[in-house]
Parts: C-alpha cells; structure tokens; sequence
C-alpha cells in the first residue's frame, strides 16, 4: 500500500522499463502464447525471490566482512559472483523451476525464455522500484539501460538453458537435462557477476570496459530471443537430434 503514498512519476519511471521489455518477449512468443496467470504469477515470484535474495545477501557479506578486507580483489570477486549473482540467480530460477517445469502450459521450448525473462524482470522491477525511491529520476534514468535490461538479458540466457533442459527431458535424457538446468544457472551467475564486478571497480578506463560488456551482452541476448523464436518447436518427443539451444 506504501506505493499509494509516493510520487506516481518516480513508479511510473521505475517499471515502464520493466514492462516495455516484458512486451516485447511476449510478443517473440509465436507458437502458443502462455496465460496471463501464468505470466503474472511468474512476476510475483521474480518479486518474491528479491527478498530470499536480501538474506543471503545479508549473511554471505557478513561472513566476507570477517574472513576478507573490504579492499581486496579476492573480497569483491567473492561477493559479485558468489554472494550476489548465485543469491540472485539462484533464487530466481528455484522459483523459476518451481512454477513453470511441471506446468502444462510448457509445451514450446521458447518458452522457457519467456518463464525466465518474467521472472528476471520481477526481480528486476521491485528491485528498481526500490532504487528509484531512494535516489530519484537520475537513478531510473539510468537503470533504465542498464540495470533493467541487463536482468533481462541474464534471464534470457537462463531461459535458453531452461527451455532446452525441458526438451531434453521430454525425451527422456536426463544426463542433457541436468546438465542444461545447471549451465542455466552458471551462464547467469557468470555474466552477473561480472556485470556487477565491471560497474563498481574504480580504475581509469573501467567505465569504457564497462560500456563495451553491456553492449556485447544486450546484442548477444536479442539475437539469442530473434533465433530461438524464430527456431521454436513445440516439445514433442520428436527430431531429437535437432539442436536449437544458445549460440555464443
């Protein structure tokens, strides 16, 4: 309710990016569109996962604090990769799994990027809404092309993953599946990691590194939903040697 009481320009500014995304891989989704339940419950859990996120998060800086100076590279490496993107990728796609791989409405290999786009950019909306609040227009100005899109973009690649896990397991190739459900967590936690290790390390030149990394990501993710869409299938049981997952 304490969204009532606030600056409807400073919410309107923290989801239009959020949503404007969410439009446009649901628009990707050719084959069998999926239900606007489905679609909403999947934003909640994004949402729900930032607060699983906040107490790991929480705790693993703690342990980090005793055992590293704050200083040192070994300290940030730990908490960008570890602490933060697994907690955040992590949880995302516990929920992710949770809700959508049993789901009779997952039927289209494509549509594991859907789920997972969903549920990054719920993620991805409450977390903004909150920076917003606190630090005004500048701040969704700028987490606008960065911050928003970018949990889009790992969530693209978890969903490439995902969607090719499901396929798999439809044909009832656990050793693949599993092995999908795992690089749909690692590819994240990479790319996430790295993401936020390049934005907050303060060296001359960095800021450049920085722009060239969110570039090659954002072009990666779009060509990766253009391909995938485009080569979608529904999860059949058929032309299993077929391979139609995430190109680098």
């Amino acid at each position: 309710m304490f969204l009532f009481y606030v600056n409807p320009i400073l919410i309107a500014a923290a989801v239009i990016p959020a949503i404007v995304l969410l439009r446009f891989v649901y628009k990707e989704d050719r084959l069998d569109k999926e239900s606007p339940g489905l679609l909403l419950s999947l934003v909640i859990f994004g949402i729900l996962s930032t607060f699983a996120a906040i107490v790991t998060e929480q705790i693993g800086e703690a342990i980090l604090g005793i055992l590293l100076p704050q200083s040192s590279t070994a300290y940030n490496v730990l908490l960008y990769f570890v602490v933060v993107a697994l907690s955040e990728e992590g949880f995302k796609y516990l929920l992710l799994k949770k809700r959508t791989w049993y789901s009779s409405e997952f039927n289209c290999q494509f549509d594991g990027v859907v789920y997972a786009v969903f549920v990054a950019l719920g993620f991805a909306l409450w977390e903004n809404i909150s920076y917003v609040l606190m630090y005004g227009l500048g701040t969704a100005a700028v987490r606008a092309v960065t911050a928003v899109p970018g949990h889009a973009c790992f969530g693209v690649f978890m969903g490439a993953f995902y969607g090719l896990a499901k396929r798999y397991d439809n044909f009832g190739d656990e050793y693949r599946s599993r092995r999908c459900r795992r690089l749909a967590v690692l590819v994240p936690v990479l790319l996430h990691g790295a993401y936020d290790f390049i934005a907050t390390y303060e060296y001359d030149g960095y800021a450049w590194i920085f722009v060239v990394f969110v570039v090659l990501l954002f072009a990666a993710a779009y060509r990766m939903i253009k391909k995938l869409s485009c080569d979608d299938r529904f999860i059949d049981g058929s032309d299993y040697y077929h391979y139609d997952g995430p190109e680098f």
